[in-house]
């Protein structure tokens, strides 16, 4: 579900709606959007998708894990001092309080499956260390 800002309900009410009906929940980002398909007790599931020219934060989470898996186009990935191409049907993992960045440099929209693991898989665990849209760390800037 995804609704412009003015029009949408809280987002606990908009969530227990979606848990409800289920509906997959959709948040949008300056680099493309998120949904969240599943989650449970330490464990989440999204479905990423990043628009062409576009990137995340370098960021690093302390809670949580993650694994990256490429449905279409191509992921340039930094983890720690390593940085990689991945394409469709290729996955890597990002171990907490390790820093990270997602990228695509194509020209197709790239849509990733992202595996969460961890104690705590809240919005608000997140590090940046450099963001190319000038967002803060904290629970409202969050989420990649």
């Amino acid at each position: 579900m995804v609704q412009a800002k003015e029009r949408s309900q809280s987002p606990a009410k908009a969530e227990a709606l979606a848990a409800s009906s289920g509906v997959a929940s959709t948040e949008l980002r300056p680099w493309g959007s998120f949904t969240i398909l599943e989650e449970g007790k330490g464990y989440k599931i999204k479905r990423i998708e990043v628009k062409p020219g576009h990137r995340l934060s370098l960021q690093m989470h302390h809670h949580r894990s993650e694994h990256w898996i490429v449905v279409s186009g191509t992921a340039k990935v930094t983890c720690g001092d390593q940085e990689i191409l991945l394409c469709t049907n290729q996955s890597t993992y990002v171990p907490a309080c390790t820093s990270h960045r997602l990228e695509n440099s194509g020209v197709i929209p790239l849509v990733l499956i992202e595996v969460q693991n961890g104690e705590y898989l809240g919005e608000d665990d997140i590090i940046r260390f450099q963001d190319d849209y000038s967002r803060t760390n904290g629970a409202n800037g969050s989420a990649k």
